[in-house]
């Protein structure tokens, strides 16, 4: 019986694997990729770990802590043989990379970093980019590395908030926080 789905073998996983990081807007984990390219039947975990490991070794992407990036070589390749991958893996591909894609160019633009002291306190550094320039930049002694770490998780889910918050208290608004 034939393979389920349209990645047939190891070179339709590969190339769809190129396709999902020749667009995606940023370095993506395992996991992220994995669910980027679940959607085919033809996708398993063993099988895209083996891709993936092939694809590092052979310079077509590259491996920084648990996060993928393509590289150049993965880049050329995958502009190559785009046109290999039928149309509606394409668009089901592009579709599923229009949230994650969010989410990675938020991250990019969302820091924040706790650095601890000497003597129990932590500095929490807390930056907001529009993508070219900084629209907050703080730092702030918090007493204990954990509450540090605690304010910067809430910065992450919300940086808005602060920035607009500190807006409002030098504008002289009641409501500020």
């Amino acid at each position: 019986m034939p393979p389920v789905g349209y990645i047939q073998d190891d070179l339709d996983l590969k190339l769809l694997i190129l396709y999902i990081m020749d667009r995606a807007a940023g370095p993506l984990t395992f996991l992220q990729l994995f669910e980027l390219a679940l959607f085919d039947a033809g996708v398993d975990y063993f099988s895209l770990t083996q891709a993936v490991d092939h694809m590092v070794a052979t310079g077509q992407l590259s491996k920084e802590g648990d996060r993928l990036a393509i590289t150049d070589k993965g880049r050329r390749n995958s502009q190559i043989c785009t046109s290999s991958l039928p149309h509606s893996v394409r668009l089901h591909c592009d579709e599923n990379l229009i949230q994650v894609n969010e989410a990675l160019r938020r991250e990019s633009q969302v820091h924040a970093e706790v650095i601890p002291n000497q003597d129990g306190t932590a500095i929490l550094r807390l930056r907001l980019e529009d993508g070219a320039d900084a629209l907050l930049a703080l730092e702030l002694l918090a007493p204990t590395p954990g509450q540090a770490e605690q304010w910067a998780g809430s910065f992450r889910q919300n940086p808005s908030s602060l920035y607009l918050g500190i807006t409002r208290l030098l504008d002289g608004q009641k409501e500020a926080l």
